[in-house]
């Protein structure tokens, strides 16, 4: 059970052991290449510190690495003790330093060791966000910070259980963004990341430190175990009107020479909210046909610079949040392909009252009732709507504006006038 109360199953996956370069799903030519990039840039390096840097074991695995490399003299030993090679301090041979040239210009790339795309897929089907369960219960709990009507919870759940794809709709400040960020304290569990994946000697990064929270600690342990997963809670992956086209696929740098993966991936067991929907610079249609694919066979295709195109997995609750009106952006036929629904509308008065009174109290200012009244015939005078977030803000501005004034930050009908008028603009 986690803090929010969802029941979520374990990994179904975790990294196992390995013994050999077989084990690692790379070739000995490409290890031989990082573990000689990993030596070129830090001039001097141990075999422990090769194996802590590239994450993978020492016995069995670098020390084969290595070997092979002073053997073709690409690296030689400048130091250490008799007692273990792995102690042994290396450097670059002038040979090694031309091969190292010869490696960068094709790949700079000198961190962790990839994990084959065929592991990655298996990974993320044994950790898939299917295995993700929720109930009346867990939802209540975990927002029970936030007044919202039993209707919207009772909607809000069986999306989440769906682990499929949610549009959620309505006027601006209602909250749609912090319910789809709460939305994900349910996802629960944790899931192993890799650094980054390889294919056909092409690397692309995946583990992003923004997204994903690792739960171990990064040590330098060189042991058996397969390092190059990071355990991280499920992801949880926010882009707003900057998302391009460009980054939903994979993104090359001509610079270092690879790829770095896109947000979807980077979401893979986890959530992926698409805020802001119809703001981005890309058009909303064909923003979302780029899902079409995705969301009905649970797989994407991304380009390599090569020309080439690979399959991955698309394993994640992916929810589109607007405030424009559903009509204006997408048509029925992709409705249809969006599997929950949800408008997220102004709080009723009830709401309204325990939203005003909960503020109140968090920010240490008597409530009264007579606030509410004022309030509410202000917005009958000028025509406005309610809005979830117009308390927190109208008391922020209040205080602010009892700040200025050197008077005690009281509900008085002066400073709930003064704060109206600074906030609204008739429209």
């Amino acid at each position: 059970m986690n803090s929010a109360g969802a029941a979520a199953t374990q990994p179904g996956f975790a990294p196992g052991q390995l013994h050999s370069i077989e084990d690692t799903g790379l070739t000995l030519q490409f290890l031989t290449d990082l573990a000689l990039k990993h030596i070129y840039y830090g001039n001097t390096m141990t075999g422990r510190d090769v194996a802590a840097r590239i994450r993978l074991p020492y016995v069995g695995i670098i020390e084969s690495v290595l070997e092979t490399l002073k053997r073709d003299a690409h690296i030689e030993v400048r130091g250490g003790t008799a007692l273990t090679s792995a102690s042994y301090t290396y450097s670059v041979t002038s040979k090694g330093a031309t091969r190292s040239e010869s490696i960068i210009e094709r790949s700079s790339y000198s961190g962790p060791a990839p994990v084959s795309l065929n592991a990655y897929w298996k990974a993320v089907e044994a950790q898939t966000i299917n295995n993700v369960s929720v109930n009346r219960l867990s939802v209540h709990d975990a927002f029970r910070n936030l007044v919202i009507g039993e209707r919207l919870l009772n909607q809000l759940g069986p999306a989440i259980n769906s682990a499929q794809s949610m549009f959620l709709f309505g006027p601006p400040g209602n909250g749609k963004t912090t319910l789809a960020e709460t939305a994900s304290l349910l996802l629960g569990g944790a899931v192993y990341i890799p650094h980054a994946i390889e294919y056909d000697g092409q690397i692309i990064k995946v583990y992003d430190a923004v997204f994903h929270a690792s739960l171990e600690a990064d040590d330098d342990k060189v042991d058996a175990t397969d390092r190059r997963w990071v355990k991280s809670r499920r992801p949880v992956v926010i882009v707003g009107g900057e998302l391009t086209m460009e980054a939903l696929d994979l993104v090359y740098s001509e610079t270092s020479k690879y790829y770095e993966a896109p947000f979807q991936l980077k979401a893979n067991g986890g959530m992926f909210l698409i805020d802001d929907f119809g703001r981005q610079q890309v058009s909303p249609r064909d923003l979302l046909n780029r899902w079409i694919v995705p969301l009905e066979k649970r797989e994407d295709y991304l380009n390599l610079r090569t020309g080439q195109e690979i399959s991955v997995p698309f394993d994640q609750l992916i929810i589109f949040s607007t405030n424009l009106e559903p009509a204006s952006l997408v048509d029925e036929a992709f409705l249809r392909r969006i599997r929950y629904k949800i408008e997220v509308p102004n709080p009723t008065i009830e709401e309204y009252e325990e939203i005003f009174r909960r503020e109140c109290e968090r920010r240490g200012i008597p409530y009264e009732f007579s606030a509410i009244e004022f309030v509410l015939d202000y917005y009958d005078r000028r025509g406005i709507e309610p809005r979830c977030v117009h308390p927190r803000d109208l008391i922020g501005q209040m205080l602010d504006i009892a700040e200025y004034m050197e008077v005690p930050p009281t509900l008085s009908r002066e400073l709930i006038e003064a704060a109206c008028e600074s906030y609204f603009v008739r429209l």
